[in-house]
């Protein structure tokens, strides 16, 4: 892409980790997606552990939204009864970008081949700013903001924000 495309912005970046098992102190998945961000440049603003609860998730959509402009939500996204963090975060999106789950699906298919179909990885736009929500695993992570969040996030926000105060 040419830079030219891109609007002069500062990324800040917001993780959420969903799971009623982990702590911050236990939470390396959540860790790693700060260690990435940060070496990529992206001052991570806001961190936090909230449980598997719909209505919580949503209020830390808010939280983090007026904390940064990419904001990650890991865990939460699979199959089983407790995870709800796309049920709490899907109504709220204001445009959807399926080309995220495609390609996260894709890449993960590379990786552990026909698995990759458990993952209901999704992002979208909320108020000019990103929201990802992808799976827990510190593999998962690493895969979503190395190969795709990090490569793309400018251009999103130049995108999700123009027309934007």
């Amino acid at each position: 892409m040419e830079s030219n495309h891109l609007k002069p912005l500062t990324v800040t970046g917001a993780v959420v980790t969903v799971s009623s098992s982990r702590k911050p102190g236990t939470d390396t998945s959540g860790k790693t997606l700060i260690d990435l961000l940060s070496a990529a440049g992206i001052e991570v603003t806001h961190y936090n552990v909230v449980p598997d609860d719909l209505d919580g998730i949503r209020s830390e959509v808010y939280v983090a939204l007026s904390r940064a402009n990419c904001i990650i939500f890991t865990g939460g996204t699979g199959l089983t009864p407790d995870d709800c963090t796309i049920e709490a975060v899907a109504p709220l999106l204001e445009k959807e970008i399926p080309g995220f789950g495609e390609l996260f699906r894709q890449k993960s298919y590379e990786e552990i081949g026909t698995a990759a179909i458990l993952s209901r990885a999704i992002a979208g736009v909320i108020g000019g700013r990103a929201v990802f929500c992808i799976p827990g695993s510190t593999k998962a992570v690493t895969l979503a903001a190395r190969d795709i969040i990090i490569p793309e996030i400018r251009h999103i926000l130049t995108h999700a924000s123009a027309g934007q105060r």
